[in-house]
């Protein structure tokens, strides 16, 4: 369990970095240009996740999300071999500690000083785009844990999300401890303290509808407990 915990907090912590990383690094490089900023952000993003999947999910199923964590979970209630509150505790701490870490190492490596983001995004259109792009991403996840192999899942969910960036008007966020981390970078990536719990509330909503679907489309999605986003190997799991 505690090299489960470790793989999920280094997992969202570079994810964090990734998104962060890659935002300032936009910023400076293409300063007058948001959509190439977006661009730069977005493809940064969906190589450093499929990457960090292939790495990190032989050794704890690379969730690095609590809405994804959440979901398995759920399933769990549903089969044989039932996860515990403590363990999805456990996991929710780490990703969430893991993502703030992320975003303070983005800011040493670019020189940005640690400061609460300015960047206000909780309109409706945004929460829309929250609740689509989790509920999308949810239904991939689980949907492809049961049908195909480890790299595909990598490149599919990082795909989705370097997708969601541009058709979702929220940038897909999708994932409550990223959006928590990115609370604490005043950069092109952050989001404003006050838009956080409407986001996480949002991503919550999209998780259930995301779950509801699966269950009609894949009945027998609780046999796949365990396996998302990718099957732990049993030498790491031990």
């Amino acid at each position: 369990m505690m090299r489960r915990l470790l793989a999920e907090l280094l997992g969202t912590g570079m994810l964090v970095t990734v998104v962060v990383g890659s935002g300032i690094a936009a910023q400076r490089l293409s300063p007058n240009d948001v959509g190439v900023q977006l661009l730069e952000n977005s493809f940064a993003t969906a190589l450093g996740l499929a990457a960090l999947i292939l790495m990190l999910g032989p050794v704890s199923g690379a969730h690095f999300n609590p809405v994804v964590s959440i979901v398995d979970w759920a399933l769990s209630r549903r089969g044989p071999g039932a996860r515990s509150s403590a363990d999805l505790g456990a996991y929710i701490a780490a990703q969430v500690t893991g993502g703030i870490a992320g975003a303070f190492l983005a800011g040493v490596m670019f020189d940005v000083a640690p400061a609460f983001s300015t960047h206000q995004r909780a309109t409706l259109g945004h929460l829309v785009g929250e609740v689509v792009a989790t509920a999308g991403l949810v239904l991939l996840i689980f949907a492809l844990a049961r049908t195909t192999t480890v790299a595909v899942t990598a490149a599919a969910v990082g795909a989705y999300i370097g997708a969601a960036y541009w058709f979702t008007s929220s940038t897909s966020f999708a994932n409550p401890a990223v959006t928590i981390a990115r609370v604490f970078t005043d950069t092109f990536a952050g989001i404003a303290p006050a838009s956080v719990m409407p986001f996480i509330a949002a991503q919550l909503v999209g998780a259930a509808a995301g779950l509801a679907l699966l269950l009609v489309l894949y009945p027998t999605a609780p046999r796949i407990i365990g396996r998302a986003v990718v099957p732990p190997s049993p030498d790491t799991t031990q």
